[in-house]
């Protein structure tokens, strides 16, 4: 709200008078002889209220005045707070007359006309602490600074000359944008003119210059087609159509990369007329397929004679290089299998006739200027003889093979060493036709070398080498038939030679073997007094041993493994067991002989045990012997046995035949502890009667005590007997004393003890037992088991 329209500005205008401007206005006072006293009037204070303000716009005096005045008490003036003038009314009431008032007020105000009592209420409904009467009244004492009659009077006057002074101000203000504006303006309307000119300048134009638009138009069209059809055109003879160069390059230039890129343009351009074929133009597609058919075929001939060309050169040299473009020739006549086939062939040969000169120039006259030296030097030592040649061929199957495959195959990947398989299957590249045509060029290759090779190793082999020697040449064939075949193939002519020359040394060393048991048999050693094993024997454990050595330490490939060993022991040690067992036989059929026992410096614990039995087997020494014909024959092919076993239980490869050599010992020495105990018995004449103690405890058996055999007095001899052989003050049991391996021997010592205390245990039981009848047990057994064990020592 500006200050000019604010309701109080009629009040001001009117009622105020002049002051000086650092007074308030007079207030409006009454005589003070009217007042009530001080005790019975009451003056107070405040500000305007709403009454008074709607009575001061309406031009007339407030009703407040309009009391004090009637009351002939009060004051009322204008007093400065802060800068601004602040109506104060004080008034003195009296109270004796304050209901007459009141009544008069209200009399008054119901008297006032409707629209002086709308203007009333519209005053007494502002609100005048709003912001706009605030800021009104702040603008108003920024200009009102005298407080006079006339200036109050003047206030609207005044306020409305501030009013025009300010829009005079904003006018002079304005009035240079208004030049702006107005300069603008004519700009405008300048260029306006300008763009109507020029729009009357192009519709003239558009008038006169639309036949030419329309030809252009049309023109720019039929440019368009022409254009695609050029284009349309110019694809398809790209397509379709071979250059004048590249047909030059086919038929008259020298074969180079052009060639090569024309041949895949024809392959192409071939390609591209199965297309035509499936769709409206057949003819123009056979008719294009015709032509680049005839320019396929005449460069596949051309470059096939080219590649033949060049692989006859490679049979010049040991080491050729292939040319990128000779392996860019063969990647192309791939295509064509028949072409191919030819050129791989042409390559075989060359490289068969070269290899083979090559072989034969390493066996006679070796390298450049005589190093390394020929292979045939070495003619007198058959091992080298044959490793040197085996060498030569696998260091040439390896070259040739990279040549091959980078010649024929040159996509794939070549792996020379030694974990390689054939061709790299592993290789995703290789199929089974790659695999073949390699396989049939290198098995050309070395075709040729297969039969000098034969020869010579045959001849090695037909000179009766010795055992070791024939061996080794069995596992180096062996080794490098395995490998060859990794390289090259098993159904190859190189490879059947030399499984061949294996299985043929492998053939020479058996015979070698059985010829050296032939012969050991047709003259068998004799038994030693010592029983000790023949020279025959340790010289055959000695050569096995060697054997197995060189098996140990042979060169085994990586997809083969060593060979079965046991045919090679069976071999050398069955023919020397024979022989053993039949000096055992011959030892038997030739009778008695005087055996001889060694004197013992130290005794043992063992023998000082045996002393017992030895005077009673002293006394019987001239009826039974303690060893016959038979017991030194089982220990000899026992110590025979041990001979052979002792050397094989450090090396694996004989595990087999180590326990076939034990499972022997352990019957032989069964059998003789068998024959040993017998002899005791049949000594003491308990022998025959063991059958009837052992069958006493039968149900329908008689009792003992009425046999004849197994009488009292005849028992009671065979007794005495026993317990003199073991009671003996002399060696009376046998202590094996010709075995060699003292194991074996305590072994045996052992076991005859345990079957002796075995058999008095069954004698025992059966004297003991009141069904046979004995009348004084006791008398015969005075031993009892226990303690006829403690005294055999077990």
């Amino acid at each position: 709200m500006s200050w000019y329209d604010d309701p109080l500005k009629d009040w001001y205008g009117d009622q105020l008078e002049e002051a000086p401007a650092d007074q308030p206005p007079p207030a409006y006072q009454k005589d003070d002889g009217a007042a009530g006293g001080p005790k019975s009037d009451q003056r107070t204070k405040g500000k305007i209220n709403k009454e008074d303000v709607t009575a001061i716009n309406e031009g007339g005096m407030s009703p407040a005045r309009s009391r004090e005045k009637e009351r002939g008490s009060g004051d009322c003036r204008m007093k400065k707070r802060r800068g601004r003038w602040i109506l104060h009314t004080f008034c003195w009431h009296n109270r004796s007359n304050q209901r007459p008032e009141r009544r008069r007020e209200m009399g008054t105000t119901s008297a006032l006309a409707p629209g002086l009592s709308r203007k009333l209420k519209k005053v007494l409904e502002t609100r005048t602490d709003t912001p706009d009467l605030l800021a009104s009244l702040n603008t108003l004492s920024t200009f009102y600074t005298d407080n006079t009659t006339p200036a109050r009077r003047n206030l609207r006057s005044t306020i409305e000359k501030r009013s025009l002074s300010i829009n005079h101000d904003f006018l002079l203000a304005s009035d240079a944008a208004q030049q702006a504006l107005d300069r603008v303006e004519e700009e405008v309307n300048s260029l306006a003119e300008c763009c109507d000119k020029i729009a009357k300048s192009l519709s003239n134009c558009n008038a006169t210059t639309g036949d030419i638009i329309t030809t252009t138009e049309r023109l720019k069209q039929e440019l368009e087609v022409t254009t695609q059809r050029q284009e349309i055109a110019s694809c398809f003879l790209r397509d379709y159509q071979l250059s004048n160069e590249e047909i030059s390059a086919l038929r008259e230039e020298e074969l180079n990369e052009n060639f090569f890129k024309a041949l895949n343009h024809v392959q192409t351009i071939h390609a591209n007329c199965k297309v035509l074929l499936r769709t409206h133009h057949q003819r123009a597609g056979l008719e294009l397929m015709d032509m680049m058919a005839v320019y396929q075929e005449g460069a596949y001939e051309r470059l096939c004679r080219w590649v033949q060309t060049e692989c006859r050169r490679l049979g010049d040299t040991d080491n050729p290089e292939v040319s990128e473009l000779l392996k860019m020739a063969v990647r192309c006549l791939k295509e064509r299998p028949v072409l191919f086939k030819y050129c791989a062939e042409e390559v075989a040969n060359m490289r068969h006739n070269a290899l083979f000169r090559r072989f034969i120039s390493a066996l006679t006259r070796g390298g450049p200027g005589g190093m390394p030296r020929p292979i045939e030097v070495h003619a007198h030592d058959p091992l080298r003889y044959v490793g040197d040649m085996l060498g030569w061929l696998h260091q040439a199957l390896a070259s040739e093979r990279e040549l091959v495959f980078v010649l024929l195959n040159p996509d794939a990947v070549v792996d020379t060493g030694p974990t390689a398989r054939r061709f790299s299957k592993s290789s995703e590249s290789n199929d089974e036709k790659d695999e073949a045509d390699l396989t049939f060029v290198l098995d050309r290759i070395f075709e040729g070398v297969c039969r000098p090779f034969k020869v010579r190793v045959e001849q090695v082999l037909q000179s009766q080498p010795n055992l070791i020697i024939s061996y080794k040449l069995s596992n180096t064939l062996e080794f490098y038939s395995y490998t060859v075949s990794d390289l090259l193939g098993r159904e190859t002519a190189l490879c059947n030679t030399l499984w061949g020359l294996k299985d043929a040394a492998q053939k020479t060393f058996f015979d070698i073997l059985k010829v050296r048991g032939e012969k050991l048999l047709r003259y068998p050693p004799l038994v030693a007094v010592d029983l000790s094993p023949p020279p025959a024997l340790k010289e055959g454990v000695s050569l096995l041993l060697e054997l197995i050595q060189i098996h140990d330490t042979m060169m085994v490939p990586a997809s083969g493994k060593k060979p079965v060993f046991d045919p090679v022991i069976s071999a050398l040690l069955d023919p020397i067991i024979q022989i053993c067992e039949q000096a055992m036989e011959a030892h038997k059929s030739k009778g008695s002989i005087e055996s001889s026992r060694r004197n013992r410096t130290k005794a043992d614990a063992s023998q000082s045990r045996r002393s017992s039995v030895d005077a009673i087997l002293a006394s019987s020494s001239q009826v039974f012997p303690s060893k016959n014909n038979e017991t030194a024959s089982k220990i000899f092919i026992i110590n025979c046995l041990c001979e052979i076993q002792q050397p094989l239980l450090r090396h694996d490869v004989a595990a087999e035949y180590v326990k076939k050599l034990g499972t022997m010992i352990e019957n032989h020495m069964a059998s003789l502890v068998e024959k040993e105990v017998d002899a005791i018995l049949t000594r003491c004449g308990l022998s025959n009667k063991m059958s009837l103690f052992r069958n006493s405890t039968a149900a329908d058996s008689p009792p003992l005590a009425d046999m004849e055999d197994t009488s009292p007095d005849s028992l009671s001899e065979s007794l005495k007997a026993f317990f003199g052989l073991i009671l003996g003050s002399e060696s009376s049991l046998p202590e094996f004393e010709q075995m060699n391996l003292p194991g074996l021997r305590s072994e045996a010592c052992v076991h005859v003890a345990t079957s002796l205390a075995e058999a008095y245990d069954v004698i025992y039981k059966a004297i003991m037992d009141p069904n046979n009848g004995y009348a004084d047990p006791k008398s015969l057994a005075r031993h009892p088991p226990d303690q006829i064990r403690t005294i055999l020592g077990i």
